[in-house]
């Protein structure tokens, strides 16, 4: 009887693959002849997705490399039109760019520049109302979590800005690790660490020597000593980067974009994310059932992206091919008939 069966996780994520637009609990009990929106919902609420399970799950896809990187970043699921989900609050969005309410994710991803793949290896959901801690704290945590459980090879840290931060550098500095990260354009530094030679680093005098090789600088408010190598990377007309490594044998300003690059293959999991998993559109209040439902929802990008892999196809075109039985059928045998034209 229809709506009797329990919902397994292995049943939801199911769900999530195949479901094209509509990601609600409803539209899975209309649709299953097995679980009812009830059966659903109490599985939502009782389960315990965690980022232990996702990398249990993606371990044996990743390829390892000991020049590869860790790429950390967060992003916000849009919730603008929820009003009582426990996990929101008001935050800015990159995507959005400006402040909506959402459900802030701090994400892990792992980078095979030599094949240039990459797999979400752990995520963090920030919730400083509950447990105190910022988006620096969980990277941080997971950084620490990599080095001692994961066992992977990797070189360095690539990230934004807004993790420039002087005690996660010098924790990695302290690790044996690399870093490349841009600065904020009013980050102030200096070629020694005396105050009256800081400025800002959009108003560096560079000399051609630093434009295609860097120039050693020191960032104010780390350790006297402390030396960075930066970078000027100019992207467009209306676009300047300026990455900050402590990667000492690196003296070319190309090479540096190009592993700055590595960088947005996170922003591409999180677009994908959005796109074919439907981790923003879950409805329910609690936050435990929307911990759950954002676990099963990378879950299945795992499982979406080992298909395209093994397939030399996107993600996209993987998700939307699951139409294609249903396309042939209707032009064959069409359910409503076109009448005019």
């Amino acid at each position: 009887m229809a709506g009797m069966s329990k919902v397994t996780r292995l049943d939801y994520c199911q769900f999530l693959l195949v479901t094209q637009i509509n990601y609600t609990l409803t539209y899975m009990g209309e649709h299953s002849e097995q679980f009812s929106h009830d059966a659903a919902t109490r599985y939502l609420a009782g389960e315990k997705v965690t980022a232990r399970l996702v990398w249990e799950q993606v371990r044996d896809q990743v390829v390892p490399s000991p020049h590869g990187y860790l790429v950390f970043d967060d992003t916000v699921l849009d919730k603008n039109y929820s009003h009582r989900i426990e996990l929101v609050r008001r935050q800015y969005s990159g995507n959005a760019h400006g402040v909506i309410k959402g459900i802030g994710v701090v994400t892990c991803v792992y980078v095979n520049p030599e094949t240039d793949q990459f797999w979400i290896i752990d995520y963090r959901i920030d919730d400083p109302d509950r447990d105190g801690k910022t988006k620096l704290d969980h990277v941080r945590a997971m950084l620490l979590h990599t080095i001692g459980d994961k066992h992977l090879p990797w070189r360095g840290v690539l990230m934004d800005s807004w993790y420039a931060e002087r005690k996660l550098l010098l924790l990695i500095e302290r690790l044996g690790k690399v870093y490349y990260c841009p600065l904020k354009s009013n980050r102030q530094v200096a070629v020694g660490a005396e105050e009256p030679g800081y400025q800002r680093v959009d108003t560096w005098e560079w000399q051609a020597t630093a434009q295609t090789q860097g120039q050693m600088v020191h960032l104010k408010g780390f350790p006297k000593d402390h030396q960075v190598r930066l970078f000027r990377l100019v992207l467009s007309t209306e676009r300047t980067d300026y990455i900050a490594t402590n990667d000492w044998a690196q003296h070319d300003t190309a090479a540096t974009q190009e592993v700055g690059g590595l960088r947005w293959h996170v922003e591409q999991f999180h677009r994908e994310g959005k796109q074919v998993t439907g981790i923003e559109q879950c409805q329910c209040r609690k936050q435990r059932s929307q911990r759950n439902h954002i676990g099963c929802a990378i879950l299945v990008w795992i499982r979406l992206k080992q298909v395209a892999a093994a397939t030399a196809r996107t993600i996209y075109a993987v998700k939307h091919s699951l139409l294609d039985d249903y396309m042939r059928q209707q032009l064959r045998t069409p359910t409503i008939k076109m009448t005019f034209a």
